[in-house]
């Protein structure tokens, strides 16, 4: 790396430094606010990236307002899976928002947070629509930055994404685990960028799984991460941006939590 390149202000970071401005600090205020208990949140809690299901939810009456929640920013949805209550956080979109949102979870007391998102296809041998669960990231965004020292990439865990890829098996869609292509920026991904990702064997294209795992890695809180592909640059617009039933959509969410449960306590 050359000193220039030392010198740019995303790199410069004292990453063991204390935060000036904690979470803690965040949800003391929003409780004092709005005279909240301080209930601990459920274990798991996904980040619904689209919201549209998390909007369905609610409108079915499958979803309750978790009312303890104490952020500014977001409203909390819990739905029972198995006896358990999962809570549901919507239109967490990009990476520095998602991990806004973890960073108020993991101090809530959360154990375990998903990250359910839409993506694009970056190999062209990829199926769509189809699931894909990172196993590594590409840090082509900013959030990581703050948290891990300056790297291409990277890694989740591996027993959390097999656990992931076991669960969502059955549900009739396409489920492959591997690399993403993390970026803050949907709309400057250029042809000679997918390309050359395709090449290096990047399966899609996704804007929170970098910045989940270096903050999951940072901080002690393990996140994974399930990508929706649903479009692709060469396919036609009828074609694009087809997830589903909303009926599947809850299916995923149910079977992500199982696996969050049973991997983080397994038998």
């Amino acid at each position: 790396m050359s000193n220039d390149q030392k010198s740019l202000p995303l790199l410069q970071h004292a990453l063991d430094a204390p935060s000036a401005f904690t979470p803690e600090n965040l949800l003391e205020a929003v409780r004092t606010e709005r005279d909240l208990p301080r209930d601990p949140v459920p274990e798991v809690c996904v980040l619904e990236f689209d919201g549209d299901l998390t909007d369905w939810l609610v409108g079915t009456g499958l979803a309750t307002r978790w009312h303890p929640w104490a952020c500014f920013h977001t409203s909390m949805e819990t739905v029972e899976v198995d006896g358990e209550r999962v809570g549901v956080i919507a239109r967490t979109i990009g990476g520095p928002y998602a991990v806004l949102v973890a960073e108020q979870l993991a101090a809530s007391g959360v154990r375990v947070i998903l990250g359910l998102t839409s993506a694009g296809q970056v190999s062209p041998g990829l199926k769509i629509p189809s699931l894909v669960i990172p196993t590594t990231a590409i840090r082509d965004e900013g959030t990581s930055y703050h948290y891990l020292p300056a790297a291409e990439s990277v890694n989740g865990d591996a027993g959390f994404a097999l656990a992931l890829q076991a669960e969502l098996g059955g549900l009739g869609l396409p489920v492959v685990t591997g690399p993403v292509w993390t970026t803050d920026a949907p709309y400057r991904e250029t042809a000679q960028q997918l390309e050359r990702h395709a090449r290096a064997g990047i399966l899609a294209v996704e804007m929170q799984a970098a910045s989940l795992f270096s903050f999951g890695a940072a901080r002690g809180v393990p996140c994974g991460v399930v990508a929706h592909v649903t479009n692709g640059v060469d396919h036609s617009a009828e074609a694009q941006f087809e997830k589903g039933t909303h009926q599947l959509g809850l299916e995923i969410l149910r079977a992500t939590a199982r696996a969050a449960r049973r991997w983080w306590t397994p038998c």
